[in-house]
Parts: C-alpha cells; structure tokens; sequence
C-alpha cells in the first residue's frame, strides 16, 4: 500500500534564530512545502507553498518565533490532509477569517440582516455537519448578503427577496433554496421578537421548481455488468473494496470512506457507525455478510495497522477522499450513464424489496429517519434477523448476476465467433 511520504524537517530553531536579514526577501526550507521567509527587515514567517487545480498556492501559517517549529509542523501536516482531500488551506483560512470578523461584527449590529443570520447559523445549525452549515453560509455569502447583507432586518421587504430569486430563474433549485433560507431566518428573527413578519414566506411558489429527479439505480442485468466493471478499472485496491462495501452496506458514500476499524467487530460481523458520522445522527449498525466479512479481512491486511478501513492511498492518517469514489464511477463503461455512487442505495433497495423484503427492514438498511413516532421507536439494532438476511440475500445476488453477466458475455463472444 502506498503511504505518506515521509518528511526529514531541516530547520531548528538554533538556525532559524542565526538567520540574518538580507538586502531581498529569501526562504529557508524546512520540508513538504513547509518553509520560512525572512525579510529585509528581520521578521519570519512560516508558510506552506503547495498545488492545487495544477495551480501553485501559498497559505501563511505565522511569525517566528511567535508560531514554534513544532507548531508549525503540526499546522503543516494539517494543511497537507487538507490539500489530499481537495481543500484549499488558503481558503479555508480566509474563509475563517471573513467568520471571525462576521462574529465581531455581529456584536456590533446584531439588528443587521447578515450579522442576524450568522447567529442563525450557529443557534440553529451548531450541530450540523461543517460541509452543510458550508453549504449554507455559501449561499448567504453569494446570492443573499451583496443584496440585503447590510439592511436593518425590519428594512427587508418582499420586493428585496423576489428581485433576489427573479436573478436566479434561470436556475430554480437555487433560487427556491435562496427564498427558502431567508424564510428560515426570518422564522427564527420572528422567534426572537425581532421582527413580526416574515418577507419571503408570501413569495412561495413565485419561481416553478423541476421535479427531482432521483439518483439513476440499476436494474439486476445492469447490477452484475456492474460488478464485474469495479474490478477491471485498475484502481487502488482500496478504491475497489470501498465500492463494493458501499453497496453490501446500503450506505452513503461519507459512511464508508470514514469508517474506522474500532467501528467493526469481525466476531460478531457487525460495523456500529456512530451518531455524529451519519446524517440522521442516530447510531446505524449495518449487519455484514459473509462477502462483506471477506473484503474486510483481505482490507484489514492492507490497512489494520492504521485508523481508517479506507485510508487515502497518499496519506495513511486520513481517510480516502470523496473524489476518488466519483472519478472511479465516472470512467466505468458497463452500458449505463450517469451512475454515482449513491445510486447504489437505491439499486439494492429496490432490489430488496422487488425480492419481498418489507419496507420496515429496507428504510431501517438505509438509516432513514421515520416521521412517525411509532416507527422511530426501532432502535438501530431491532429487526436484526431480517436485516441480516437482506444483506445477505444482497450480496449473493450480486454475486449471482455478475455470474449470469458474465456468462452472458461469454455466449456473446463464441457466437461473434
């Protein structure tokens, strides 16, 4: 298996304390990018020179002697799992910066539309993922604070929303989504006695949203062309495993990627995946067959000795990116477009219960929170008999339509002959 390139770190602190000032600004390298500038003037700063997007980028870490080398290694080998995950350490770094001076603002005009909604996303949204609260704060950031950012939150009229989402008709998701969440806003403004009405509410149904339109799953021919695919990509053989655990589980792309070893008990050939990884935040277990129970021993070979099932084949410390997954399903050519992998959700579901398994069993396979307080009262390991049945019959129908697409192929091929 691959590993992280392992860096001898030059600089000590005898010598960045040696280093004497010249005419023009010169580096001292440490290591992996890592390095110090030292100006005409004397000062030093650490920075962390890397690529992204075949682009080279800067990110600045901070002064020495103020920021130690150990601190800064420590700060680099963060940035490094950053970048391998395909996040720009520099953004993010600005990112954090335009929140901290958001808050600063806040306590100044907390009466102001942006700085109302910041509070919003913290009160409300604390508990949520970083990639949705992400998402959130970037609509806020593109489509909503340039227009209404700066008015006092009872300012806000209907016509400053819908001339908001009249800019984006041309792509109604987004622009319901936007309407959507200055509604949520006002809600919780209203909540706090701030402002008695709410401007985007009468503007509902004003912009006609599409149809969603569901993740493409496959029929059981096109599941077994499928299967015999993963495994002819030469891909990373962790990439392969991580595929195929993703559909013997039933769960999300995330799930999988995160999973840790500490997470799995062979014995009882069970995986608890805890609260704060899944999106219900409830605890899921997933209940493994026999060829779930066989990937994972040949993964274990490759990977036990770390902290995650499916490392990053670049960087053992962290988990396999999500990218690598959608390049994988993006290059297979088995007869079916625009397939992604959490449309292998709704392929085994669908398999499921066309096969007579219950919706009860299937929604608690795929971790869905119940709206009903009946049904929400199954805890994550009831119904085990029936789940560990419909994994297992899952498995072994993939098994047996990759054996009929095969043969299929085969008679293809002798009477091409």
């Amino acid at each position: 298996m691959s590993r992280s390139r392992h860096f001898n770190y030059t600089l000590t602190p005898t010598r960045l304390n040696n280093a004497k000032p010249k005419e023009k600004a010169y580096k001292l390298a440490d290591g992996g990018g890592l390095f110090v500038l030292i100006q005409p003037g004397g000062s030093k700063t650490w920075a962390y020179q890397y690529r992204m997007d075949g682009k080279r980028r800067e990110v600045t870490i901070g002064r020495y002697p103020e920021i130690a080398v150990a601190d800064a290694r420590d700060r680099h080998s963060e940035y490094r799992s950053m970048v391998e995950q395909g996040q720009d350490p520099a953004a993010s770094k600005r990112a954090d910066e335009a929140e901290r001076k958001a808050r600063e603002a806040l306590k100044a005009d907390e009466g102001q539309f942006k700085a109302f909604s910041l509070k919003w996303l913290d009160e409300r949204f604390g508990n949520k993922s970083d990639g949705y609260r992400s998402q959130m704060r970037s609509l806020l950031d593109r489509f909503v604070w340039p227009e209404i950012g700066s008015k006092a939150l009872e300012d806000v009229k209907p016509a400053h929303v819908l001339a908001i989402i009249e800019k984006r008709r041309d792509t109604p998701n987004t622009a319901e989504n936007v309407r959507v969440l200055i509604q949520q806003v006002y809600n919780y403004a209203i909540q706090k006695l701030l402002v008695e009405t709410n401007p985007a509410l009468a503007l509902r149904g004003v912009i006609e949203v599409p149809k969603a339109e569901h993740h493409r799953h496959l029929s059981e021919s096109e599941l077994g062309a499928f299967w015999r695919a993963v495994g002819k990509q030469g891909a990373h053989p962790s990439t392969t495993a991580a595929v195929k655990l993703l559909m013997y589980s039933m769960c999300r792309k995330v799930e999988v990627l995160r999973a840790k070893w500490t997470e799995i008990d062979t014995d009882k050939a069970q995986w608890d995946i805890p609260p704060e990884r899944m999106k219900s935040r409830r605890p899921h277990r997933v209940y493994l067959s026999t060829q779930a129970l066989e990937l994972l021993e040949v993964q274990r070979a490759l990977t036990g000795d770390g902290e995650y099932v499916f490392p990053s084949a670049f960087r053992a410390v962290v988990p396999m990116a999500d990218a690598t997954l959608n390049h994988l399903f993006k290059r297979m050519d088995f007869g079916v477009s625009e397939f992604s992998p959490h449309g292998t959700r709704g392929t085994a579901a669908t398999l499921l219960r066309e096969h007579g398994f219950s919706r009860d069993v299937v929604e608690l396979l795929l971790a869905h929170t119940e709206r009903s307080q009946t049904a929400a009262s199954y805890h994550h390991h009831e119904l085990e008999a029936e789940r560990r049945k419909a994994l297992q019959y899952l498995a072994d129908e993939i098994d047996r339509q990759a054996v009929i697409s095969a043969a299929g192929n085969v008679t293809q091929l002798k009477r091409s002959a």
